[in-house]
């Protein structure tokens, strides 16, 4: 079982690598997978009060899979986004592999994803807002992508109070 010790911080080359995708013969997998994330989301929302998403990218699990846990697990394998809109609105975003510091970013107001879920069944969500907001952040880990790197400015920085 992973746990906090085992997640990437900025700086670890990982989590600049772009993801492979989950497999069908890896379904037995994902499991434990979804196990190590949810144990490491845990942790951190006892540390520092905030998580509401891993990407298994972050545990070094080079794999197309996020894990969210809002009012319920949700498994993402292989996540698309089919539509994004072009209304953008701006957030300080957090990381839980820089958890002290905030981004300030854009991320679009909607957007349609198309995923399989643990069950290696087809599924479609229309999210909005804050949900979009958090599945673009999570979805950018699967590609390689920090929201550091999709800060406005240079001036888009500053710590956690």
């Amino acid at each position: 079982m992973k746990s906090l010790k085992d997640l990437l911080l900025l700086g670890d080359p990982r989590l600049y690598e772009v993801c492979e995708p989950v497999y069908h013969h890896e379904i037995s997998h994902v499991s434990n997978w979804v196990a190590d994330l949810d144990q490491v989301m845990n942790e951190i929302r006892a540390k520092y009060n905030f998580g509401r998403a891993i990407a298994a990218p972050q545990l070094g699990i080079m794999k197309r899979l996020i894990y969210m846990n809002i009012d319920k697990p949700t498994v993402f394998i292989n996540p698309e986004f089919t539509y994004v809109s072009e209304e953008m609105f701006d957030v300080w975003d957090d990381c839980m592999s820089f958890p002290n510091l905030l981004v300030h970013v854009k991320r679009h107001k909607n957007l349609v994803v198309k995923y399989l879920d643990e069950n290696w069944e087809s599924q479609e969500w229309h999210m909005e807002d804050d949900l979009s907001e958090l599945l673009q952040h999570e979805y950018d880990h699967l590609d390689g992508i920090l929201c550091t790197m999709r800060a406005i400015d240079e001036k888009s920085f500053r710590w956690r109070i």
